[in-house]
Parts: C-alpha cells; sequence; structure tokens
C-alpha cells in the first residue's frame, strides 16, 4: 500500500465554504495518469491537482491537472489554489512578503506571484503563459438564446457580441443585459450538444456588467458539460480569456485595467477574482488573475501497490 497526502482548498474566496473547491497532491511521484483521473473522478471536484518535481531549469513545480472526466492544458484555480497549499505548508519556503514561483503546466511555463503577510500566504497570482486568441464562427444569437432557456433580446450584441476567446483554454463569452437573466440562464444539454459540442470554444461563460457588490465590475457564470462540470463556482482559466475578452474592447491604449468578477454566486458558492491587463499602444502583453484561497481539510488516501 502506497499513502499520498492530499490538500482541500476553497479558491478566490476569503471564507470556508465558498468559492472554487480544489483538491491538490502535492507529492504525487508514482501516480499515473489513469491513477489520476481516476482520483479525480473520486473526488468529483472541477479539478484535482498533481504536484511534481520540476522538469526544467526555470520551473518551480510540474502540475498535472484533471476534471472528473479529462486532463487540462492550464486552469486557474488550480494554478493559483496549489501555489496559495505549496506555500501554506512550507514545500515553497516563504522568504519574502512577495515573491514570484514558475508552474511547469502542459500549456507551458505559467509565472505565479504569491504575496503573504506574517509568513503566511494571503494572496496567489498567475500570469497567463498565452496571450489571448480570438475565434468568431459561432451559433446565432436566436440559438444562443435558446440554448440558455432566454430570450435573444437578453443576449448583448454589438461591440459585446459573444465570441469565443482561449488563452490555453477555449471559452465561449456570452455577455446578458443584466443580472436578471443571468440568474434565469440554464443550459439545454441536447442543444449544446447540437450547437457546441464539437465547436472549438465548448464551455460557455455568461457575463453581465450588472454585478450584485459594489467593488466588482462583471457578474458570471461558466458551463462545461464537456469537461463534466455543469456549473463552475470560480473559472481562472475562463476569467484569463476573459481579459482579452475585455482587453479588446477596452478603450485604455496603454497601461493597466482592473476588473473584479463576482462568480458561482448562483450556486451559494461566491466567488471574487481580480483580473488584471496590461495593454501597451492598443496591444495586449499581459494578463493577471488571482484571489485568496482557504484551507479546508488534509487527509491521506491509500493505493493498493498495484495502482
Amino acid at each position: 500500500m502506497t499513502n499520498y497526502s492530499f490538500y482541500t482548498a476553497d479558491v478566490f474566496t476569503h471564507q470556508i465554504f465558498g468559492g472554487n473547491p480544489l483538491a491538490v497532491f502535492p507529492q504525487a511521484e508514482g501516480l499515473s495518469f489513469e491513477t489520476m483521473q481516476k482520483i479525480a473522478a473520486e473526488f468529483n471536484l472541477s479539478e484535482t491537482v498533481f504536484v511534481f518535481p520540476p522538469q526544467t531549469p526555470q520551473g518551480t513545480k510540474k502540475l498535472r491537472i484533471f476534471t472528473p472526466k479529462t486532463e487540462l492544458p492550464f486552469a486557474g484555480h488550480p494554478t493559483v489554489g496549489a501555489a496559495y497549499i505549496l506555500a501554506a505548508f512550507g514545500i515553497i519556503p516563504i522568504e519574502k512578503t512577495e515573491f514570484d514561483i514558475i508552474f511547469e503546466e502542459k500549456i507551458g511555463l505559467v509565472p505565479v506571484k504569491i504575496r503573504t503577510m506574517n509568513q503566511k500566504p494571503v494572496y496567489t497570482e498567475l500570469t497567463a503563459a498565452q496571450l489571448p486568441e480570438f475565434h468568431s464562427s459561432l451559433p446565432s444569437i436566436e440559438e444562443l438564446a435558446a440554448m440558455l432557456y432566454l430570450a435573444p433580446t437578453d443576449v448583448l450584441t454589438g461591440e459585446m457580441s459573444p465570441q469565443a476567446v482561449s488563452c490555453g483554454v477555449p471559452f465561449l463569452f456570452i455577455p446578458l443585459k443584466n443580472r436578471e437573466a443571468l440568474q434565469k440562464a440554464r443550459l439545454n444539454v441536447s442543444l449544446w450538444e447540437s450547437l457546441l459540442r464539437q465547436n472549438w470554444a465548448n464551455s460557455i461563460y455568461l457575463l453581465t456588467e450588472d454585478p450584485e457588490l459594489p467593488e466588482s465590475n462583471i457578474r458570471a457564470r461558466m458551463f462545461a458539460p464537456i469537461m463534466g462540470i455543469e456549473e463552475d463556482p470560480a473559472t481562472g482559466a475562463a476569467v484569463t480569456a476573459l481579459g482579452g475578452y475585455l482587453g479588446v474592447r477596452d478603450p485604455l491604449q496603454t497601461g493597466t485595467s482592473t476588473w473584479v468578477i463576482e462568480q458561482g454566486f448562483e450556486m451559494g458558492r461566491p466567488s471574487l477574482l481580480r483580473l488584471e491587463v496590461d495593454k501597451k499602444a492598443g496591444e495586449i502583453t499581459l494578463i493577471r488573475v488571482g484571489g485568496a484561497t482557504v484551507l479546508v481539510s488534509q487527509g491521506t488516501l491509500t493505493l493498493p501497490d498495484d495502482h
């Protein structure tokens, strides 16, 4: 029998039972792809992350990230949540009040900033390893509205039209006119199957510039049936791509724009994600996404030797 320690955490929140749950295996050497996928299915969280020694001179640690159904090349809440856990338990030493590490992920090298107070991490923030890629071949507004059980007038058009964007994982961004439409939306899975399953971006990110909290700028929801995620309470990879969607529409030509995104409120798991986009001469140069994390539990998984 072999024992593997794990931690669970709630990511993009200051309070337990909010944010997006995550399982972290900080010393995953010896686990095969098949076993990691089975463990992720057993935990049945949006993602489970497995940490390995680095394979490059620049890397601090190597991450493998799994949903209950598949491995991902990159994901936000596992990246920032793993950084928090590894720093909180001394697996990554805390030497300064703010310092940078690099995670090796399938997308490439992902820089992460860790801010601390009293030798404890309080905020972790990733920098996108890939600048945004855009696609505009999408179903019609009428089809998208029907897929969400909404009226076509609930979906914005013009400058804020639906668009597919990826910073490693593609998402279809569908802006809605207000929070009422966002809360009313439900996913018609049979229509999703016919409209989007084979699409470049088949995970859906709904957003509105009608948030609930005064400090927020955007309210959002995310559905990813192809990943085995019915709805996600906080999606760092999507907010990273959202930086591309918002950034190209932002009139700022040079400097940094900041947004606070609230997500998961409809699920009873309120989450807050901070998004920063740097631009120079109208071009996006960097996208950063960060937030707080809360430890929930720690334990040991015991596997037979023939796992």
